[in-house]
Parts: C-alpha cells; structure tokens; sequence
C-alpha cells in the first residue's frame, strides 16, 4: 500500500529541524511557508529570519534531507526569503518602520570602529536587507567620507531625506558643516541633535539602523541610549591591553545603560604585508576573544589590518565591495553576518518573553 503524501506529514517532519542559532524548531517558529507537493516532489519556502543568515546553506541542506527521508518523496525543492524580526517597538519611539537600532562603540579612538560600521551596513544593505546609517560622531564625523557622500537630498515636508549609497541610507552632521568647521557644543546641544537625527530623519522602512558611536562614554552615548531602547552594542577593539582596558568600560557603561552587547569585534588583529604576503601580529594576538570571553559576549570576528581598506576609507568605496576575496573583506561580511544573527536571537528571546509575561 503506496503512502499518501501529504503537507501535514512534511511539517510534522520539519519539527525535527531546528534553527541553528534561536535552538528552536522551524514550525514553533513559522519559518515554513507554502509547501507544495506534487507527485513525489515537494516545494517549499523558508523564511530566514536575516538575509545576511551565516549558516543559510547548512539550514537548507538539514531541510532538504528532512524531507528527503519522508517514505515517498522523489525530489525537494527549498527556496529561501527573510523577515528581520524587531527586536524593540520602536514605532512607539517615533521610529516607525525601524525593525532594530544598533549601536557600534568603541571605549577610546582610533580602533577602525567608523570603518568597521561602514563595512557592516554595507555588507547587510547588499544581503538584501534594508539599513540605515547613522554618524553620531557630532565631533568628528568621518561617515559621509567613507561612504563616498558629500550631501543631503532637498527637505520633504520640512523633514530630512537621509542620503543614499551602496543600498545604505545615511544621515551625519558632516552634512550640515564644512570640512574644516569645528562642532563646540555641550551636552544638551548633542542630545538635542541625536534626537533629531533619529526622530525627524525620514529614515522610511528599515530592518537595521547602525548608529557609529563617538569614542568613549560621554554624553552621545546616554543620549542615545535615553532616546530609544536599543536593540543592543556592537564593541570595536584593537588586540592590545590598553586598547582592551576600555573595552571593559564601554561594556559596563552599556550594562548600566541596561543595553544588552551584541557582541565584540576585533579590528587590525594582524597586518598582512603587500609584497610577500606575510601576517604580523603588530597590536598582540586574541585580545578581542579573550575580552569576550572575560565579559560573557559573544566574539564575533577578527579583522586582519590591509592596505586595502584604509584606501577604500579614504576614497570612499568600501572594501567589502571593491575587494571582496580579500581577508578582510570576509571577516567583514562575516562580522555583519554574525550580527545579524544575534540580532535574531535577541528578538526571539524578546518574543518569547513577551509572550511569558502575557501568557499568549
């Protein structure tokens, strides 16, 4: 007697898969849209909760040979879409339409932290996602630079129109002064334009929002953090103690602010000579892991020192797209990849408090 083949069966066996990151079954969690079955074929869609996924083909094969030992079945067919979930409301912060606001910090300068945000937001714009760039470094905005921008769009309905490149919509005070001029405000005046630049932006429909922090933890930081609830920190470190040193104070400025850390980077974890090819570790070895580790976070890449990326800097023409083979641009994509998926994480974790709290 031939078995009937129907979706009841196939979904019944997909509880068995799993989500790699949340540990929680595809079906609990919807990921599972429109089977089909013809014959001994079956069709379905997976619903990735980030198109930046970094374990999107791991995830297909398991669902593929899920179904694949159903008695019955010839051929499956899996095709993949995404829906960042939020991890905030943050339609009730003024910010409809704004699925998660990251903020990238670093606890002193000069560790790469505006390059490694540019990076990132590129990388997830180009994995299909919807994200916005936002310079909050009123005193040394660097952003509009690196990402090849010199001005705004005109005013819609009196409210500014972020500028656009790389798929990436970007607001910065670089755009309201001129190269040389120098920004001499107090706290209340700092507040005031993060504010506005995140409530009176028409930043439209955005699934990520990175924020590139100032160095330190001064008043840019508790402004932003009284602004919105963040969806949590991304720390940008060097490998060396004094660099590492400060860290400690970003991530306990952040714990006080009650903003979860998404994770650490390490940035210029070894330069790599143009010539011959040769790797030095020039700022130590495995301080970003060993940070992590000591704070409980997760360590979500290491970034090697290139040429090649302080020249799409400085020209603004991101690595991640003008050198894509090279090492530092896959410890970048991978970086935003690995973002990404804590993001998910967070907001299943969210939902699933949510739902304790209101028994639903």
């Amino acid at each position: 007697m031939s078995v009937v083949l129907t979706e009841q069966t196939v979904l019944e066996k997909l509880k068995e898969v799993e989500d790699p990151e949340l540990g929680v079954d595809v079906i609990t969690l919807k990921m599972v849209k429109e089977v089909r079955i013809s014959g001994g074929s079956v069709s379905l869609t997976l619903e990735l909760t980030t198109p930046a996924c970094p374990v999107r083909e791991k995830f297909q094969e398991e669902i593929r040979s899920a179904v694949a030992s159903i008695p019955g079945v010839s051929k499956v067919d899996v095709t993949t879409t995404a829906r960042v979930r939020a991890t905030r409301p943050f339609d009730q912060q003024g910010m409809p339409g704004v699925k998660n606001v990251v903020a990238v910090a670093s606890g002193k300068g000069g560790v790469g932290k505006s390059t490694v945000s540019a990076n990132i937001a590129v990388a997830l714009a180009r994995s299909s996602a919807r994200v916005g760039l936002m310079d909050a470094d009123i005193y040394g905005p660097n952003i509009p630079l690196m990402m090849g921008l010199t001005g705004l769009p005109p005013l819609k309905d009196q409210r500014i129109v972020p500028a656009e490149n790389f798929g990436v919509r970007v607001m910065s005070m670089g755009f309201l002064i001129g190269p040389e001029e120098a920004v001499v405000w107090r706290g209340p005046m700092l507040h005031g334009a993060v504010n506005k630049f995140l409530k009176e932006v028409l930043w439209g429909e955005l699934d990520y929002l990175i924020v590139d922090l100032p160095p330190g933890t001064g008043d840019v930081q508790l402004s932003l953090a009284q602004s919105i609830p963040l969806s949590g920190a991304l720390i940008v470190t060097t490998p060396q103690d004094v660099a590492l040193q400060d860290v400690r104070r970003a991530i306990s400025m952040f714990e006080k602010l009650k903003v979860p850390i998404l994770g650490i980077v390490e940035n210029m974890s070894s330069f790599f000579c143009p010539h011959c090819g040769k790797e030095t570790e020039i700022f130590s070895k495995g301080g970003g892991q060993r940070a992590a580790e000591s704070a409980g976070v997760p360590f979500l890449g290491k970034i090697p020192l290139l040429l090649d990326v302080r020249i799409g800097s400085d020209t603004g023409h991101p690595v991640v797209l003008t050198h894509p083979d090279s090492p530092a641009s896959i410890a970048l994509w991978e970086t935003a990849q690995n973002l990404a998926a804590q993001l998910s994480i967070l907001a299943q974790k969210e939902q699933e408090r949510f739902k304790e709290v209101w028994k639903v």
